[in-house]
């Protein structure tokens, strides 16, 4: 039996379009899709939400001592663990990074101070809104993995593909 399925794709394009879709599913929380690519997006989505989980509270405190003409200060800030670096990497590496879509009525000015500090928007929200959503919800239920959802929605017309959703539980 094979690891993965392939497709029926050159590896190059299959692993593109796997990016593209763990990408979409988890910014945007739900995406229409063949059972096939599902199940396969299924299994990366689960394994950097999984992460996310694990390392979203791992932060370390980071003192500074700056000079300047008044003297010494103290600056005191958090920044990620080594392990939460390592793990940011990692999505850094698969996930694509999108850009926030323009609000209604927003100006060019206020988008570019909005979204200047937020390079990467998808992997802030796997570690600020899924990972401690998930880390809550596993100490509730004692259930870890399972974040996402297939719903069977039918064929497709035309080649008769099984069609589904996926989405975030």
């Amino acid at each position: 039996m094979a690891k993965y399925r392939k497709l029926n794709k050159p590896s190059d394009q299959r692993k593109a379009m796997l990016r593209n879709l763990v990408t979409s599913l988890i910014w945007n929380g739900r995406i229409e899709t063949t059972e096939a690519r599902a199940k396969e997006v299924r299994k990366f989505a689960e394994k950097y939400i999984t992460l996310a989980v694990r390392e979203c509270d791992n932060e370390v405190e980071v003192t500074k001592t700056i000079k300047d003409n008044d003297g010494e200060k103290q600056i005191t800030f958090k920044n990620d663990a080594p392990s939460k670096l390592a793990a940011r990497r990692k999505m850094l590496s698969y996930l694509y990074t999108i850009k926030e879509e323009k609000q209604d009525k927003e100006s060019k000015y206020n988008y570019k101070q909005r979204t200047k500090d937020n390079r990467f928007p998808v992997v802030e929200k796997l570690f600020r809104e899924l990972g401690p959503k998930y880390k809550a919800r596993k100490e509730e239920t004692g259930q870890g993995g399972g974040y996402t959802r297939i719903i069977k929605k039918g064929p497709r017309r035309g080649d008769a593909a099984e069609i589904v959703i996926i989405e975030l539980v």
